[in-house]
């Protein structure tokens, strides 16, 4: 064993000691909390390169841990994107073979902004590209969760678009009010609507798609990957269509441009010496 770790080792022998457990400690040999405490900390004074390296090494797997799963999900964009779809809601083409997957939460703002230029994007392309929504709702944001699930609960009887424009477009009305005036204006089974956005189903496919956008490394909304292509943001129509082009192998690359001839200055001949 390298020497180096038996202070770690003891470290968290010491650190077990000061945790709960089922046991019950004897006073005659187990030292005092406080003396436990110490001990630690005089070991994390004594030895804090260990400390450190350790915290590197548990850094460096939850990085390798990270590009290994970018590697398969981006490979998945380009060789199955049907399988990084699921049973995420679709608009746009059938086909699933060109799939722009937003990750986005309904109380952020700048999903909303974004949501104009998709939406435009989806239209013009709606026979080559197909749309796919992930849920997102982040922490902050206390309406996020409940308008995911009730976005749900309308995929359920076919009106997730629907129900997803009308969050969109009334984003500075999220509540209970809305949610059930929305399910009500779309003539949804409102008995079924409640009882499925509060239904651990719900719960679950809002967590799938957490728990991807986590092992992606995504913290922020709105997020888009088009076939491997990233884009964040309040996306524009252009951008949305350079990645097209890009994925598609149809964007122009610009020609080499020929330089114009130089024009030949004209010299005045010299005055003949008479």
């Amino acid at each position: 064993m390298n020497k180096a770790y038996k202070p770690l080792i003891l470290l968290l022998t010491l650190l077990a000691l000061t945790s709960c457990t089922g046991n019950k400690p004897t006073p005659q040999t187990t030292p005092t909390e406080s003396q436990l405490k110490e001990q630690v900390l005089q070991i994390i004074r004594e030895n804090p390169q260990v400390l450190i390296e350790s915290v590197q090494t548990y850094q460096q797997e939850q990085d390798r841990k990270l590009q290994e799963s970018r590697q398969t999900f981006l490979q998945q964009m380009t060789t199955n994107p049907a399988a990084v779809i699921a049973d995420s809601p679709i608009t746009g083409s059938p086909d699933k073979k060109i799939v722009l997957v937003e990750f986005s939460d309904f109380q952020c703002p700048v999903c909303a902004q974004a949501q104009k230029n998709v939406k435009q994007f989806i239209e013009k392309n709606k026979n080559k590209v197909t749309l796919t929504y992930k849920h997102l709702p982040l922490p902050q944001h206390e309406q996020a969760i409940p308008a995911a699930k009730a976005s749900w609960a309308a995929a359920q009887q076919g009106k997730f678009w629907e129900y997803h424009d009308a969050l969109f477009t009334q984003q500075q009305k999220l509540g209970e009010p809305l949610y059930l005036e929305i399910a009500k204006k779309l003539k949804l089974d409102e008995n079924r609507f409640n009882q499925d956005r509060q239904s651990a189903a719900a719960e679950a496919a809002i967590q799938k798609d957490l728990q991807l956008a986590q092992s992606l490394g995504i913290t922020g909304t709105p997020f888009f990957n088009l076939n491997g292509e990233p884009l964040i943001g309040a996306v524009s129509v252009a951008e949305l269509e350079k990645a097209l082009a890009k994925v598609t192998g149809t964007a122009q690359t610009p020609k080499p441009q020929t330089p114009a001839p130089e024009e030949e200055v004209p010299v005045e001949e010299p005055l003949p010496v008479e």
